[in-house]
């Protein structure tokens, strides 16, 4: 990654996020925004990321991330957030959006998160997870339920293979696989990996090309 734009109005917690993304990617630059219309025109700067609060000062969530998305169709954006409203989120999905991490999680989780959506995954927190199963599985598009990476993963996991398998056969680090199998376990309501290729067998997901 090249450069990141961090959009949030709290000073703190842009801080903190330039701090990690800097110490993961030392070439990086980082832009901040601390309302929408400087996230707007920060935008056309086609960052190769953005990271987003919602609740920011210039427009609403909706209006602020659509936006953002306008001016940078091509880059992925992961929304750091506190909201719990689950219908926002499925707005913002549709508007582009690559997933949404919430505020209080840890830096190993912001960091797959970020890790996911750079490498053009979805991220999503296990309760959005949860809705979005029930609503594939309602219209009877199961497929819709994993990114074509997690398909893979799925089928390898089927076989009864490691994290440090599947890692090697992708040719991604093994902590990545950790977090797709976690979305793997939240998307199909699965508790284990066993369980999880006995949900994907079931909804003809080992089955797809």
């Amino acid at each position: 990654m090249r450069s990141c734009l961090i959009c949030d109005d709290h000073a703190l917690m842009r801080e903190a996020l330039v701090n990690m993304v800097a110490l993961r990617w030392p070439a990086v630059t980082v832009f901040e925004a601390g309302d929408f219309p400087s996230a707007w025109a920060l935008a056309a700067r086609q960052p190769d990321l953005f990271l987003v609060d919602l609740e920011m000062p210039g427009a609403d969530p909706r209006a602020g991330v659509e936006g953002i998305r306008r001016a940078a169709p091509g880059s992925p954006l992961l929304v750091i957030t506190g909201s719990q409203d689950d219908g926002l989120l499925v707005d913002l999905i549709k508007l582009g959006v690559a997933g949404f991490a919430m505020k209080q999680s840890t830096k190993p989780v912001l960091l797959a998160a970020i890790d996911l959506v750079l490498a053009g995954e979805r991220y999503l927190p296990a309760r959005f997870a949860e809705l979005q199963r029930e609503t594939a599985q309602a219209a009877g598009r199961g497929s819709d339920l994993l990114t074509p990476r997690q398909l893979e993963i799925v089928r390898l996991l089927a076989q009864g293979r490691s994290n440090k398998d599947i890692a090697r056969a992708l040719a991604v680090s093994p902590a990545t696989i950790k977090t797709h199998v976690a979305q793997i376990l939240a998307v199909t309501g699965a508790v284990n990996r066993t369980e999880a290729s006995s949900r994907a067998q079931a909804l003809g997901l080992l089955a797809l090309p």
